[in-house]
C-alpha cells in the first residue's frame, strides 16, 4: 500500500516538474504561474503545494530534474565515446547537446530571473553549482589522465562557452558562427590536453 502511495507520488512530482519546464520553455519565467503548472500537469494546485510550496523552489526543482535527465543521457552516451584525441571533441559536442535545446531554454530563463529574484537566486545557485560541478566530473573521466588543473580550465571554458552560445542560440544569432566557434574550441581543447 506504501509503495503504490510512493509510485503516486513521484508520478506527480514527475508531471509538475515535465509541466514546469515544458512552460518555461513556451511561455518563459515571467508567465509561468503555479496555475500554469497545475493546468498543463493536469493536477490540483493542492497537490502542487504538498510538493511545491513555492514558486521558487518548483523553478529549482524542475531544472535539477531536467539536468538530471540530460546528465544521465550524456554518461549513457559518454560510455561509447572514442579514444584518444577525439575523445574530449566528442564530448564537447555532447555537452553542446545537453547545453542548448531544452535545457539551455529553461535554465537561461532561470538565470535572467535571478537577478531581480532573491528568493529564486538562493534556491537555483546550488542547482546551478551541481551543474557545473557534473560537468566538471564528466570533463575528468573523460580526460584519459591529463592535467587535472588543465582539465578543469577546459571543464570551465567549455561551460561557460556553451552558456554563452546558448544565449547566442536564443537571440537568433547565425549558426555558422557558432558551429565555427564550437570546432574552434574542440581543437584548441583538444591541443591543450595533448601539451
Amino acid at each position: 500500500m506504501t509503495s503504490n502511495r510512493q509510485e503516486r507520488s513521484e508520478r506527480t512530482r514527475e508531471r509538475l516538474l515535465d509541466a514546469t519546464v515544458e512552460s518555461l520553455i513556451e511561455i518563459g519565467y515571467a508567465r509561468t504561474s503555479m496555475q500554469e503548472v497545475c493546468t498543463r500537469a493536469e493536477l490540483s494546485r493542492g497537490a502542487q503545494l504538498h510538493h511545491f510550496p513555492t514558486k521558487a523552489g518548483l523553478m529549482a526543482a524542475a531544472i535539477a530534474h531536467l539536468t538530471r535527465k540530460q546528465t544521465e543521457r550524456v554518461l549513457a552516451v559518454g560510455e561509447n565515446l572514442p579514444e584518444g584525441p577525439g575523445r574530449m571533441a566528442a564530448l564537447i559536442d555532447l555537452m553542446w547537446e545537453g547545453f542548448s535545446g531544452p535545457l539551455a531554454k529553461a535554465s537561461i530563463e532561470l538565470w535572467v530571473a535571478c537577478a531581480n529574484d532573491p528568493e529564486l537566486r538562493a534556491v537555483m545557485l546550488p542547482v546551478d553549482r551541481t551543474l557545473a560541478h557534473a560537468t566538471l566530473e564528466l570533463c575528468r573521466k573523460y580526460s584519459g589522465g591529463a592535467d587535472p588543473k588543465v582539465v578543469e580550465t577546459i571543464g570551465w571554458l567549455t561551460i561557460d562557452l556553451h552558456r554563452g552560445i546558448a544565449v547566442d542560440e536564443l537571440l537568433g544569432g547565425d549558426p555558422k558562427r557558432r558551429a565555427h566557434l564550437l570546432e574552434t574550441w574542440k581543437l584548441m581543447a583538444v591541443a591543450a590536453l595533448d601539451a
